[in-house]
């Protein structure tokens, strides 16, 4: 059984015991998150759009590796470093539901 959610703007494929880093959420280390409904549920062969729930049990929070912008403009002494990390959410999926 496998469901797909969307959170943060992206889509993500989930199973029962899937860790994923999504964007992040306003949520505590430990809490239990509800994504519903689903984009899509299948089941023993059976495909259901819309229906369903998933359940998701916050991990940790954190940053990833650091990405490197940089811009450059030949021959005008034009150089600029900037760096970014962006926040994550650690997720455990739990359970998948239909409702």
């Amino acid at each position: 059984m496998y469901a797909i959610i969307e959170t943060g703007g992206k889509q993500y494929k989930v199973e029962k015991g899937t860790k994923l880093r999504i964007e992040k959420l306003p949520s505590d280390v430990g809490a239990v998150l509800e994504f519903s409904p689903v984009l899509l549920r299948r089941e023993d062969g059976s495909i259901e759009f819309g229906k369903g729930k998933v359940l998701a049990e916050v991990l940790s929070h954190g940053k990833h590796k650091k990405v490197i912008v940089f811009k450059f403009r030949a021959k005008k002494n034009y150089k600029r470093w900037r760096g970014h990390r962006q926040p994550y959410t650690e997720i455990l999926i739990k359970d998948i539901q239909e409702v």
